[in-house]
């Protein structure tokens, strides 16, 4: 099927690999993945071959496969045939995900990588001014003594982390600070920058959960997050945004202070900014420097510029242009970073400061009497209660269950720290018979664009910082990003001939996405995430997709590839009324679109009210005594922005020199 597939897919077009490769490597990729999600892609690919005709298909020239393709699931508008649809994106990773095997010098003639004019990191110059040299510096790197082999893992401990994210790591830092002796649980593997390649395919399987295939129930959005020791920050683009900032937030967007005040969570503003400063101090988070995102970070930022200058808008002359903040610090040559592009399948040069760098090695120091160790994949299933005075509960111990499928139960002897991300940690309560976890779940929900730039305009965005620059409109952001090739595959939209030509232009592309609010939206049910998006978030994803088409055209694009699921695309000579026009008429539902979200929180919302949250406002679990929740479920509401720095400074707050266990 997969061999069939991909012959109509690039039919009449001269591919780089064989058909019979793309099995090859999307057999290998699935090995690579953990837990149930290959099984469910293989169903897939069973329901898809009967809906295409069954023997039939298989039997069938290429240019009939396309035919049928073509009119059953590019052009369909049933919802069971768009979800099939997307099993495109897979064709397309086995495509362009190919990778010779061994190291990158290995790859430098790479198929598919020549075909598109693409250098991997050490083939690229990097002789002019400014530059910096492409070397790994691997020093920071946790080594093996912090980790608990599956052998000798500890009847008890004083106080039970799970998860080893941006909460997790934060609030163990601040337990082991304190003396408890600390075990932090992580669900995933182990994979330091010394481990981390430039194979997108083993390291999208390896370090995101689901292998990056996550969605929610209807499938409708996909969910990316870190299935590794150090969580979604091993994996994304180390941005760092307040909730609110002058400067560096639209002035007129939600105060979202104020709107947890109202929901029953009045979170001190004063408070949270002295745990933004001491977790950006540790991180040594600044601006990133011009020179990392040197082309795609202009491009959004000029042609904002431009829109802003004639719109009649007040939001849009209000809006912040800026360039991120980022935890790649400090500015020295060993730490700098050095824009390969790779930042969402980990940083194989050691320089961003994810959470093994940082507050996991601040834990984990044998510079400190009692050390905090991880036990790495390992799942936390259920926390066991004990009864405590007036009736509340004490959590007891963690039942574990090791990848490979063995058991085990650790006693915790002072307290438990749940923090094992939104979804994970709301699954885990519930299991553990805190039934109203998992309810009023957000996203900030992420759509890309992606433009042609015109002809002898080679941008080369992929020799960059993926995210560079963002703008804040107030009701919604727009980020640049660019990915490597098999991540930009799956973004870049369009089916057939259509999506082979715009990767042959790979040079000439940009791209930036929309982020746009789902606030409340979802709740967890039986292990899955159900979130359906209303007409008022698809108004807003429209009129931020329409914004941003004009962006690229004001700024020299000559087409347009907005991340819809026919493909279409938009010309230069489009008036701005068309192309509003436009979008009316495309995106009737969810299905019509490509979504994404990495940033889901809620869940275990944050309430001085047992009835309508899970944690209180110091982030223990209501009417228990000594179990917390210290990641970005305890968000009463949607934030906007990126979630990391959020995360980390609500887990300082909780943790960091409260002593709540004693």
């Amino acid at each position: 099927m997969i061999k069939a597939m991909t012959e109509a897919l690039f039919h009449n077009r001269q591919m780089a690999i064989s058909a019979d490769q793309v099995v090859e490597n999307l057999q290998e990729h699935f090995s690579n993945i953990d837990g149930d999600k290959p099984d469910e892609i293989g169903m897939a690919l069973y329901g898809l071959l009967l809906v295409l005709g069954g023997p039939f298909f298989l039997a069938a020239s290429p240019e009939t496969r396309k035919k049928r393709i073509s009119r059953r699931l590019q052009k369909s508008g049933i919802d069971l045939l768009q979800d099939m649809a997307r099993t495109k994106g897979v064709i397309l990773a086995g495509y362009y995900g190919h990778w010779q095997h061994g190291d990158e010098a290995e790859n430098f003639d790479n198929p598919i990588y020549a075909d598109l004019n693409f250098e991997l990191p050490a083939q690229r110059d990097r002789s002019g001014p400014g530059e910096r040299h492409v070397r790994r510096e691997t020093h920071r790197d946790l080594t093996s003594e912090v980790f608990i082999g599956h052998q000798a893992i500890p009847e008890e401990t004083d106080v039970i982390v799970i998860g080893s994210g941006a909460g997790g790591a934060v609030a163990a830092a601040a337990v082991a600070d304190e003396g408890h002796e600390t075990l932090i649980i992580e669900a995933g593997g182990h994979y330091p920058s010394a481990r981390i390649t430039h194979e997108e395919a083993r390291m999208t399987a390896r370090l995101f959960k689901d292998g990056a295939l996550q969605t929610t129930s209807d499938r409708d959005i996909i969910v990316f997050q870190g299935r590794v020791v150090g969580g979604s920050t091993v994996i994304n683009n180390g941005i760092c945004l307040r909730m609110k900032h002058d400067g560096l937030v639209h002035p007129d967007a939600e105060d979202v202070y104020d709107s947890w005040a109202r929901l029953g969570a009045p979170i001190s503003e004063a408070e949270l900014a002295l745990s933004y400063d001491a977790v950006e101090q540790a991180l040594e988070v600044s601006e990133i420097d011009r020179i990392t995102g040197r082309n795609n970070g202009p491009h959004l930022i000029d042609g904002w510029n431009k829109y802003a200058a004639q719109s009649s808008d007040p939001m849009d002359h209000k809006a912040v242009t800026a360039w991120f903040r980022k935890n790649y610090g400090p500015k020295t040559d060993d730490s700098e970073c050095v824009y390969c592009g790779y930042c969402n399948t980990g940083c194989p040069y050691g320089r961003k400061k994810a959470m093994p760098e940082s507050f996991l090695a601040h834990s984990t120091s044998d510079e400190r009497d009692r050390p905090a160790r991880i036990l790495h994949r390992a799942e936390a299933t259920e926390i066991l209660w004990e009864e405590g005075a007036n009736g509340k509960k004490i959590a007891s111990a963690v039942e574990i269950t090791l990848r490979g499928g063995g058991k085990c139960t650790i006693r915790a002897r002072k307290g438990v720290v749940v923090a094992a991300g939104a979804l994970a940690s709301s699954n885990l309560l519930q299991e553990s018979g805190i039934l109203q976890s998992g309810s009023n779940i957000s996203l900030n929900i992420a759509c890309p664009v992606v433009a042609l730039m015109p002809e002898g305009m080679d941008m080369k965005v992929w020799n960059e910082d993926q995210m560079a620059t963002y703008v804040d409109r107030g009701d919604f952001l727009i980020e640049s990003h660019f990915q490597p090739p098999m991540s930009m595959a799956t973004l870049v939209p369009g089916w057939f001939e259509d999506h082979y030509e715009r990767m042959k232009n790979y040079n000439r592309l940009v791209s930036a996405g929309v982020l746009f609010p789902a606030d409340r939206l979802g709740y967890m049910d039986n292990g899955k995430l159900k979130l359906k998006i209303g007409e008022k978030e698809l108004a807003l994803l429209r009129r931020a997709l329409a914004t941003m088409t004009k962006v690229h055209f004001l700024n020299g694009a000559v087409e347009v590839y907005p991340a819809l699921l026919r493909g279409q695309t938009l010309t230069s000579d489009m008036t701005h009324e068309q192309i509003d026009a436009f979008y009316e008429t495309a995106i009737i539902e969810p299905d019509d679109v490509v979504l994404s979200s990495s940033h889901p929180h809620g869940g275990n919302g944050i309430n001085i009210d047992p009835e309508k949250g899970v944690v209180d406002l110091n982030q223990r679990v209501h009417n228990t005594t000594n179990c917390y929740v210290t990641d970005a479920s305890v968000m009463p509401s949607c934030i906007r922005v990126n979630a990391q720095l959020t995360t980390m400074a609500m887990a300082h707050r909780a943790m960091a020199g409260k002593r709540r266990f004693g």
